[in-house]
Order: C-alpha cells, then structure tokens, then sequence
C-alpha cells in the first residue's frame, strides 16, 4: 500500500437537462470526501473554448465533447482512502447519496483513474 498522496479523476458524460440535479450529487460527494480525511478540488464541466484556440498538435490533438464534468480529489495516501470508502458505506449522507443517485443518476457513464504527482 502506498504512502504517497493518490489523487482520483472521475470524468462524466453529462446530460445538459439535468445539470442542476448533477450540481446537488457534486455538492454532496465534496461534502462527503472532506468529511472523511480527503481533499476536494472541485467539479468542472466542459465550456466552449476561447473563439481561435486551436490545439497545439495538429493530428494528434481534437477538442473533447460538451457533455463532460470532471472531479478532482485527493487522499493522504492508499489507507485513508480505503478508510473513506468503508466510512462514507456507513455514514447516513453516504447511505442516502447512493441510494438517490443509485436508481437515477444525473450522468450517463463515468470512468475513474487514480494519478500520482510525477517528480
């Protein structure tokens, strides 16, 4: 188990018409991840980039969808982690949080990846 900081990326594909709901689940898992030893660096959702910001390597460079929300948060190190994930299983905002947006979620799929800071 690592004792070095991990820091998780979770993107979504969001729908537009139900952002203000997507809005309440971030609020509630930032709420959620700092209550249990984390550090919350936000959600961001995709915008339209600056009129002639083209990208840096024609070719290999294309500009992502609209439909993406990003969240950011870290952990000290792999324990307090995996102690978030038992904890917020447990904690009664984690238990009404999964059951709310279990059923119905305001994204249509998301993917994960765990980074660490390269030295």
């Amino acid at each position: 188990m690592s004792e070095d900081p991990i820091t998780c990326e979770v993107r979504y594909r969001i729908d537009a018409s139900a952002l203000s709901e997507f809005k309440a689940y971030a609020q509630t898992w930032i709420r959620l991840i700092e209550r249990h030893g984390g550090t919350h660096h936000g959600y961001f959702i995709s915008r339209e980039p600056p009129s002639g910001a083209g990208v840096s390597f024609r070719g290999l460079g294309k500009d992502g969808g609209n439909d993406i929300a990003i969240a950011l948060f870290t952990f000290p190190d792999d324990a307090t982690y995996l102690r978030y994930r038992d904890a917020v299983a447990i904690d009664p905002d984690g238990i009404e949080a999964n059951a709310r947006y279990g059923k119905n979620p305001p994204f249509s799929s998301y993917e994960r990846v765990f980074l660490q800071q390269l030295e």
